[in-house]
């Protein structure tokens, strides 16, 4: 695409989007704190599911000082099930730098923008141009995949050159005012048209409004652009997680609860007193005395396995895993160097306090077997 093409990209792009742009409740709405949040949730997360995320979150805590004043248990408890937990801890954090820096008001400079916690170039770019209609460009994987294809780049476009003469493309082809909507309506592009699998550029002539101007299209390259980094692949991997009472009589007594810290995975959430194990079935927990050990070292207790009550599989970053769940024993306190915080909850403090997502699933059975 030339320069010369810019403006007219633009006004084809306009027109499609205000009769196809999707009504999204942090849309238009001039709030930077809404569009703060809406960014922040978005980020490797669907439209789809975020939406009623949203509005939950937002109902909950609907200024930057509502967030900074609340606990991070019950932000948290907001986020439970949005997965990339370390989103939320430091959009909390950013809360607190927001009321105690910047009176409460998201920063108008981007390199204040830039210095909070959780927000690099994209997150920046996007909330003042969104809600400050500052011309500044954003490349997140719609936009990445959208320019990619416009300019047929080839090179591993999150690397070097490739990665940025696309940053480069998305600030030369801003309006000089509204790069708000512009910066939308290239997103929404990337969202409904040009999307990662079957792009529908060629379903009908009027289908992507700028099909014209696409040199991927133009070479038949749609399908092998953009280039990405060969994904990782996943590792087989099996942990253990204990249901321990504090008094062992007919299913009664508190649960011990065990919060990741941080740097951890899942960091600020609880979960049951969970390690890796070599066990190759719940049988073997028992003689499996690195697993114990790793436990203690997580808990400071000397907590042991017992009778097998289900298994879970689920994924984790890199690693496939197959989760045991039995109940446990808990036999005093064990030496450990910096164990994480522990807790002793009743039934009902399990439902309020956030889990991670296969915590949750457990402390659900606990609560399905215990009303039998």
């Amino acid at each position: 695409m030339q320069r010369s093409d810019f403006p007219f990209f633009r006004r084809r792009l306009m027109q499609w989007y205000m009769k196809h742009a999707r009504p999204l409740p942090w849309r238009g709405v001039g709030d930077a704190y809404l569009v703060w949040i809406s960014e922040v949730m978005l980020q490797q997360t669907t439209t789809h599911t975020v939406q009623g995320y949203f509005d939950r979150f937002v109902k909950s805590f609907p200024t930057v000082q509502s967030l900074a004043e609340s606990d991070l248990d019950f932000v948290n408890l907001h986020w439970e099930g949005l997965g990339y937990y370390r989103r939320c801890a430091l959009l909390h954090k950013a809360a607190k730098e927001i009321a105690e820096r910047f009176r409460g008001e998201f920063p108008r400079q981007f390199s204040d923008a830039l210095s909070l916690p959780g927000i690099g170039r994209y997150t920046a770019g996007a909330v003042l141009s969104i809600a400050y209609d500052q011309r500044l460009p954003i490349l997140e994987a719609n936009t990445l995949r959208l320019h990619a294809r416009l300019l047929a780049e080839r090179g591993h476009v999150l690397q070097g050159a490739a990665n940025a003469r696309l940053w480069q493309f998305a600030e030369d082809i801003l309006p000089r005012t509204g790069s708000g909507q512009f910066n939308q309506a290239l997103m929404e592009l990337g969202s409904l048209v040009c999307t990662a699998k079957l792009p529908k550029c060629t379903e009908c002539p009027t289908q992507c409004p700028v099909f014209v101007y696409c040199e991927s299209a133009k070479q038949g390259l749609q399908g092998t652009i953009p280039t990405l980094p060969a994904k990782t692949m996943k590792t087989d991997r099996t942990e253990a997680a204990l249901l321990v009472r504090q008094h062992r009589r007919e299913g009664k007594g508190k649960i011990l609860l065990v919060r990741y810290s941080e740097g951890r995975r899942w960091a600020g959430l609880w979960d049951f007193p969970r390690a890796e194990s070599d066990a190759s079935s719940p049988t073997e927990l028992a003689s499996d005395f690195a697993f114990q050990t790793r436990l203690s070292e997580l808990t400071g207790r000397h907590l042991q396995p017992g009778k097998f009550l289900c298994s879970v599989k689920h994924s984790v970053t890199r690693y496939r895993i197959t989760l045991f769940f039995c109940e446990g024993f808990d036999a005093g306190q064990a030496e450990a160097a910096s164990p994480s915080e522990t807790r002793w909850v009743s039934k009902k403090e399990l439902q309020t306090l956030p889990l991670n997502s296969t915590a949750r699933r457990l402390a659900d059975q606990v609560a399905d077997h215990t009303a039998r």
